[in-house]
C-alpha cells in the first residue's frame, strides 16, 4: 500500500478525529480511504445516470408496461 501524506486546517483535523472516534473507524486513513472509496461510488453512478439520461428510452412506461414487470415478478416468485 502506498502512503499520502496530507495537511488539513487544525479545524479539519479535529473534525476527522471526532467522525474515527465516533463512527468505530482504527484510523483517519481508514476514514479517509472510506471517504475516497465513497465518492468514486457516487462518480460511478453519476456517470451512469447521465449515461442514461443521454440513451433514447427503451419503453414507454406506461400502466401496461408496469403490469408486464409485475406478471414477471409474479411468475418469479412461483418458481
Amino acid at each position: 500500500m502506498s502512503t499520502m501524506n496530507i495537511s488539513l486546517p487544525e479545524r479539519l483535523k479535529s473534525f476527522v478525529d471526532q467522525q474515527v472516534g465516533a463512527r468505530g473507524y482504527s484510523s483517519s486513513s481508514e476514514y479517509v480511504r472510506e471517504l475516497i472509496r465513497k465518492d468514486q461510488d457516487r462518480q460511478l453512478l453519476r456517470g451512469l445516470l447521465l449515461e442514461g439520461a443521454a440513451a433514447p428510452p427503451a419503453a414507454t412506461a406506461d400502466a401496461d408496461y408496469f403490469d408486464g414487470l409485475r406478471g414477471r415478478t409474479r411468475g418469479a416468485d412461483e418458481r
